[in-house]
């Protein structure tokens, strides 16, 4: 399980635990392509590598996809994943631009991130599925296991390619990983992705859920879009 330690950072959807497992994203703004070609997701990569060497972030999956990207990652101290991040999106989006002949440009990046923290158990997984199943799902692959930019193809192969990108799970692999993979995401699991991803709300059971609300102040997270959930008014003795 991971350490309780230390108070999570939130604006709109952004929220960062340290030492909790979390989900990121970013697109492209306005969906405009991140990644044009096999040389583009390489050099991306490359900077996820360098990145790993200034900031104290393990990274267990990600996918990159043509105008967007997943990454489950676990920051090792306070702030480390937002300054992580920052430093891969502008230390990416200079050289692509420089390479495209964008000269002021503006945004690749429709925002900083959007991000929640994961629990340790069964929510992980489904996680992980979700992250390394995008390529299947979007009609690239016939497998999430051959997508190449992503962890799973890393994966499989005898050791990892440079460069190494990959941290050990908190949690021991499922059995026939590839195949649960491959499969889809039941329409209860996909919706609780995508509200933690609209609203930044940690992703686990309603106990865990709860306390890392009531510790991190994320009760807003957990109510209905537009309206702050109240926190819960400790019940007064009647004696």
């Amino acid at each position: 399980m991971a350490s309780t330690q230390g108070n999570c950072r939130k604006t709109r959807c952004k929220v960062e635990c340290p030492h909790f497992d979390s989900f990121v994203l970013n697109r492209g703004n306005l969906r405009q392509a991140t990644f044009e070609k096999d040389a583009d997701y390489e050099a991306f990569l490359r900077v996820l590598r360098e990145g790993f060497n200034k900031y104290s972030v393990e990274v267990f999956c990600f996918t990159l996809m043509h105008n967007h990207w997943h990454l489950i990652l676990r920051p090792c101290e306070d702030g480390q994943m937002g300054r992580f991040l920052r430093w891969v999106t502008a230390t990416h989006t200079l050289p692509h631009h420089a390479h495209y002949h964008r000269r002021g440009g503006g945004h690749l990046y429709q925002s900083r991130f959007k991000s929640f923290p994961i629990q340790d158990d069964g929510h992980f997984y489904v996680a992980c599925r979700y992250v390394e199943r995008n390529p299947l799902r979007a009609g690239f692959v016939a497998s999430a296991k051959v997508w190449r930019f992503g962890s799973l193809w890393r994966w499989n192969q005898s050791s990892e390619p440079d460069p190494p990108i990959l941290s050990p799970w908190p949690l021991p692999r499922l059995p026939k990983w590839n195949q649960r993979v491959d499969t889809p995401l039941s329409s209860s699991e996909l919706k609780a992705i995508r509200t933690c991803v609209d609203r930044g709300r940690p992703m686990g059971d309603e106990i865990w859920t709860e306390e890392m609300a009531e510790r991190h102040g994320l009760w807003h997270t957990l109510g209905p879009a537009g309206r702050p959930r109240k926190r819960p008014k400790p019940k007064v003795s009647q004696n």
